[in-house]
């Protein structure tokens, strides 16, 4: 399975965390930066991520900035892209049980790396559920 990853400067430490966990559990990780402390913008990196989820070039996406919520907003502005803005396992677990979610979105100045890695775990282990939530979904992306 390949992973698109990004955030910002604030997610940085996460990201890397989190990609060498991924490496060594058979993942194919896609950087899409930030790759330095340095502050930076973190659209440029979402967008990055947001696209190559949305072509297919990825299963799915991981972003992860200080709040969660900037990189949530500019991937979400993406066609059938569907980002979650996470902050514990059990609503990971449900954007994808209900929502498809594609993208997970989580806040690195509000959780710790172990509650990351987690999210993480359990976002990508859980399948959708389809059924009425299907109905719902379809109805997420405008024309």
């Amino acid at each position: 399975m390949n992973i698109a990853i990004g955030g910002d400067h604030a997610g940085l430490e996460y990201k890397e965390q989190l990609i060498s966990f991924l490496k060594l559990e058979g993942f194919t990780v896609n950087d899409y930066g930030p790759f330095t402390n340095e502050s930076c913008d973190y659209p440029d990196f979402a967008h990055a991520v947001a696209s190559n989820v949305a072509n297919h070039q990825n299963s799915f996406g991981i972003l992860i900035c200080g709040s969660g919520n900037g990189v949530a907003i500019t991937a979400n502005k993406h066609r059938g892209i569907r980002a979650a803005l996470c902050w514990n396992a059990e609503v990971a677990q449900l954007a994808r049980q209900h929502n498809d979610a594609n993208i997970i979105c989580m806040p690195a100045r509000f959780v710790t790396y172990e509650s990351v890695l987690q999210m993480t775990e359990v976002f990508l282990a859980t399948a959708f559920e389809g059924g009425r939530h299907q109905r719902r979904v379809d109805k997420i992306d405008l024309a």
